[in-house]
């Protein structure tokens, strides 16, 4: 479980290609990693196989590579990092389990002031668990849904601080990033689904 609150902006250091889907070397400024411990690459949970001070790695089965933008990572590329919650942490942003749900497509960027507005074409299982002020996580950053401008389209807004701490200030239009839904949604939609249209894609 995580909160969506990014500690750490990790870069691939190797990347190749295993009979089970492919292993990622991440450098890191994590000192104290134990092997088997779960960390979030860009929103999505993977166990940490080897490691030493400054480094780690994990290995993503073909499931994990096919919801996922994993298989176009290559050595240079950032990712926003995260360590499991304890039960002492503060829960900062959302819970957040480290599943993705699909992957999404930037649209368009603005500004508002100081914010930055990124707006994400979602697919239509994301799109049906989305409401204004919400949460949502972005490559693993924890959001509120500012608003839906188009249908299967969601609108986020970061501030400065996520821009210089996080992957999303160098998005352009046309990347991808990863999404989770809001787990609370997940379980009610499931809940009244017996009630409700299908959702293509749900």
């Amino acid at each position: 479980m995580f909160t969506g609150i990014v500690d750490d902006v990790g870069t691939i250091e190797a990347a190749a290609d295993t009979q089970a889907g492919r292993e990622f070397r991440v450098h890191c400024r994590y000192t104290d990693l134990a092997p088997g411990e779960s960390v979030a690459l860009n929103g999505a949970c993977l166990t940490v196989r080897d490691t030493a001070p400054g480094w780690f790695t994990v290995a993503a089965v073909s499931t994990t590579l096919d919801r996922t933008a994993m298989s176009t990572w290559t050595p240079g590329t950032r990712v926003n990092l995260e360590r499991s919650l304890r039960a002492t942490d503060r829960l900062g942003g959302h819970l957040v389990q480290g599943h993705v749900d699909g992957v999404g497509r930037v649209q368009r960027l603005s500004r508002e002031g100081t914010a930055l507005l990124i707006d994400v074409a979602v697919p239509p299982g994301v799109s049906a668990l989305v409401v204004p002020q919400g949460s949502i996580a972005l490559d693993g950053v924890s959001l509120t849904v500012l608003a839906t401008p188009a249908a299967g389209e969601v609108r986020v807004s970061i501030i400065e601080y996520t821009e210089r701490h996080t992957t999303l200030g160098r998005l352009a239009p046309g990347d991808a990033v990863h999404l989770e839904a809001d787990v609370i949604g997940k379980y009610v939609r499931a809940l009244a689904a017996p009630w409700l249209p299908a959702v293509p894609g749900a």
